[in-house]
């Protein structure tokens, strides 16, 4: 491990106010007259290398003490559901839990905390689990914090899973930083790849830096290992027939049960195709100059069955609905078609559909992004291509 230090007797005033401004991170700051280093620090050790001389020094400190990984065995999947009804971001976990255990040797292990689970719990060894832990409790029926992070805690002393893997889903975002700041481990949001040392480290990967750059994060000296991965990132696996694993019922104690919180009621959401589950999407960006100009886009999509997404800009300027935007910032779809127009592709718009089977794009720039992960690609005017398209397929429909 590394650590920064200020040699405090080497600072003055005009040092001080050179190595504030060699910061880009603005991590050095005056504080009283001395140079402080605040939370923005990234360890880039410009200021030791460009800063006056000894002020500033890079020291190695003793590194944390090594857990004993051989007590923690296992890749775990947290169970997403609704009533019982398994969120499908659950199956795609568990397949890429399944892929993450042979290289270690581990058993892949569920945990569905809910109430009235029992039956649905032996479909998950179905979908590669060799054990599926469940806690099911009248008081789990709707999803409440605490309780919920009982269960969670409690299967992990008792089970120890070497990594854990959950959905970022709404209930999926709550869960998993109450977990890791319950056990003093790391947390890695939105990992979009997944892989195993033979150690069993987690590596877990995802953009960062508004999508410039791909980090792997690693968390050596702490257990278990906590990642969350959206929907549509990872591949669903297979349902098998013949199933050898177990389904075991664990239970709580009744204090373990009580929540602050009191559910009133709960509605149910009018039932919508979410742009995550549409096999056809065409997607619009700002090479689409006028809202008007989106008939002609609506045109398309009735044509082909296909649901309307976008870029932030055309979210931004009210052309479509957020739950619509493709991206980091937005939903992960992987459609069998992507048709992109008008898109540039960016590294934060590309992230969130280079899954896609088969990727059709229309840009006038022939340097465009956006033609590095499509397919298929049309250099020429929207304008011009579009119209035909829409002509072409309109004459296929009718033969």
């Amino acid at each position: 491990m590394k650590k920064l230090i200020v040699h405090d007797h080497l600072v003055t005033k005009e040092n001080l106010i050179e190595l504030v401004s060699i910061c880009p991170f603005h991590a050095l700051e005056e504080k009283d007259g001395k140079l402080s280093i605040n939370e923005g620090c990234k360890m880039c050790s410009i200021c030791v290398k460009r800063g006056p001389q000894g002020v500033m020094e890079m020291v190695e400190t003793e590194e944390e003490s090594a857990i004993d990984k051989s007590q923690w065995q296992g890749i775990a999947v947290y169970v997403d559901h609704v009533d019982g009804k398994i969120h499908p971001v659950t199956l795609e976990l568990l397949g890429k839990a399944k892929e993450l255990a042979e290289k270690v040797k581990f058993p892949v292990i569920a945990l569905f905390i809910g109430s009235g689970i029992k039956n649905q719990a032996e479909e998950l060894l179905h979908y590669g689990a060799d054990k599926v832990y469940v806690y099911d409790h009248k008081e789990l029926q709707y999803f409440r914090i605490e309780p919920y992070a009982k269960a969670f805690e409690a299967f992990i002393h008792e089970v120890k899973p070497s990594s854990i893997l959950v959905g970022a889903t709404t209930i999926g975002r709550s869960l998993a930083p109450r977990i890791a700041a319950r056990f003093k481990t790391g947390l890695t949001a939105d990992c979009t790849v997944l892989e195993i040392k033979e150690n069993s480290d987690l590596v877990q990967i995802r953009p960062a830096f508004g999508g410039n750059i791909m980090a792997q994060i690693k968390t050596p000296n702490t257990r278990p290992q906590l990642a969350t991965v959206r929907y549509k990132v990872m591949n669903a696996i297979e349902r098998m027939e013949e199933v050898t694993g177990e389904v075991l019922i664990r239970t709580l104690p009744e204090k373990d049960l009580v929540s602050r919180i009191e559910v009133l009621e709960v509605r149910e959401k009018e039932t919508e195709i979410s742009i995550s589950d549409a096999e056809t999407i065409i997607a619009v960006g700002r090479g689409v100059k006028s809202e008007k100009d989106m008939a002609l886009v609506k045109e398309l999509a009735e044509l082909l069955g296909a649901q309307i997404a976008g870029t932030r800009p055309l979210v931004e300027s009210g052309w479509i609905e957020a739950k619509r935007q493709v991206g980091l910032s937005g939903r992960t779809v992987k459609p069998k078609l992507m048709i992109t127009l008008g898109i540039s592709g960016s590294v934060q718009f590309a992230a969130g559909m280079n899954g896609s089977e088969h990727i059709f794009a229309i840009n006038n720039d022939e340097n465009a992004s956006i033609f590095n992960v499509a397919h298929y690609g049309i250099v020429g005017d929207l304008y011009e291509v579009l119209p035909q398209l829409i002509e072409n397929v309109r004459k296929t429909k009718g033969a």
